[in-house]
């Protein structure tokens, strides 16, 4: 049955970022995820785990100054010295919270750059990341993402993202499939993941439109988790959507499926 980690950068939005953990281990979830830890020192977010028996699943590289819009630099040509300096920033975390997969976050394409120069920034990043995190012991993602919701995000489908991994061409770079992404850039949820599910570290969810928990839009949920239970995938599924009336209220999904799961236990 698929392993569920919630995501604290949009569930439990009504406590304080590290209260978060508290509430999640309550609300019965094994693992966390979230856009990153770097806001806290590696002690006081390892403390929260220990606490709470918590797995710590999947962080972003240093995604570069998210206030201010930008969601990942490692399709910038001017920041390459600072995604490097994340890396071994990312990997000091990654260590000390047990965490043995970060994702990487293309970023928004800067207007007037021709793409293919950006790719070739993004597959440089991308081989030098690669490299460094398996030295660590750990796993590399990058995450195709909707142009809708992040309007020139250079990265914006499972083809492309294949390409850049085999352009890369490690074997310690995978991809992140974010099921709410893939269905609005291309659908065809259930075939895909399992054709490439060799390449697929991760999964999220959230339903579609409006970004909002499991059964408030058109997926079919519960036809995809027997579907990766099917086809044997054994990562962990992330909870990243907006709670669409409170994180408690909306956890009706979660409740029913570890009921399930209990009963067929």
């Amino acid at each position: 049955m698929p392993r569920f980690s919630a995501n604290l950068s949009m569930l439990f939005g009504e406590h304080d970022f590290l209260d978060r953990f508290d509430a999640a281990a309550e609300a019965g979830f094994a693992g966390v995820e979230y856009i990153g830890p770097y806001d806290h020192s590696i002690e006081t977010v390892a403390a929260r785990l220990k606490k709470n028996n918590l797995v710590q699943v999947l962080f972003n590289l240093p995604p570069g100054d998210w206030g201010r819009g930008e969601r990942g630099i490692a399709v910038l040509p001017d920041r390459v010295e600072e995604f490097r300096r994340g890396v071994d920033t990312a990997i000091s975390y990654a260590k000390a919270l047990g965490c043995s997969q970060v994702n990487c976050l293309a970023g928004i394409a800067p207007q007037g750059v021709d793409r293919a120069e950006l790719e070739k920034i993004f597959v440089g990043n991308l081989k030098f990341a690669a490299a460094k995190l398996k030295e660590a012991g750990i796993r590399l993602l990058i995450e195709p993402i909707n142009t809708i919701d992040i309007p020139g995000f250079f990265l914006t489908n499972t083809k492309q993202a294949l390409e850049i991994i085999e352009k890369v061409g490690s074997d310690n770079l995978y991809l992140q499939y974010d099921i709410y992404h893939m269905q609005i850039m291309e659908g065809d949820l259930a075939r895909t993941i399992e054709k490439h599910l060799g390449r697929i570290a991760h999964i999220q969810l959230a339903d579609n439109p409006g970004r909002h928990e499991p059964g408030t839009g058109e997926i079919n949920y519960a036809f995809l988790y027997e579907h990766l239970d099917r086809i044997g995938y054994a990562g962990w599924v992330g909870a990243e959507y907006k709670p669409k009336a409170g994180t408690a209220a909306g956890l009706g999904w979660f409740k029913e499926f570890a009921r399930k799961a209990d009963a067929a236990a």
